[in-house]
């Protein structure tokens, strides 16, 4: 079976649901990382369960991540548990689910988390560096201050 793969950037591209066949064409592919989105059942029987899809992945020697979702209500969780997971992964990253489209939104919210993890830590680290300075400058203005009335 070929799979029908969009590339949405060079770190992540989306499907639909996978087998454990389908291992051995992602790994050819060169993905180094699955998510999986969809829980399990939602299919019926006919839907391969994560477990078996993560053993083959993991024997392939790819990482692998189930965070399964429902349409339309990704939780903050789960978001929360593709974010952790994404900051080790390695790239580039295969997401699927029923259509790949909850795969896409997933992966993106957790990378907006991930940015905004960041962002918050460079503005504290901006923050520290200019009290410093601020308070360096102070010190110095009260040393010269109180240098000169005692000369």
């Amino acid at each position: 079976m070929t799979l029908q793969i969009t590339k949405h950037s060079e770190a992540f591209s989306s499907c639909p649901q996978i087998s454990p066949d389908d291992i051995a064409e992602i790994k050819s592919l060169g993905f180094k990382t699955i998510i999986n989105a969809r829980p399990d059942q939602e299919g019926g029987n006919s839907q391969p369960m994560s477990e078996s899809i993560k053993a083959a992945a993991e024997k392939a020697g790819l990482q692998y991540i189930h965070t399964p979702v429902i349409p339309s209500n990704i939780s903050a969780d789960a978001i929360q548990a593709c974010a952790q997971f994404l900051t080790s992964a390695p790239t580039p990253i295969l997401g699927f689910c029923k259509t790949g489209m909850r795969a896409n939104n997933l992966y993106q919210s957790a990378q907006k988390l991930n940015a905004g993890h960041s962002t918050a830590s460079q503005n504290w680290l901006s923050q520290k560096i200019s009290d410093f300075f601020r308070n360096k400058c102070l010190l110095t203005k009260l040393y010269r201050k109180l240098h000169k009335s005692n000369a």
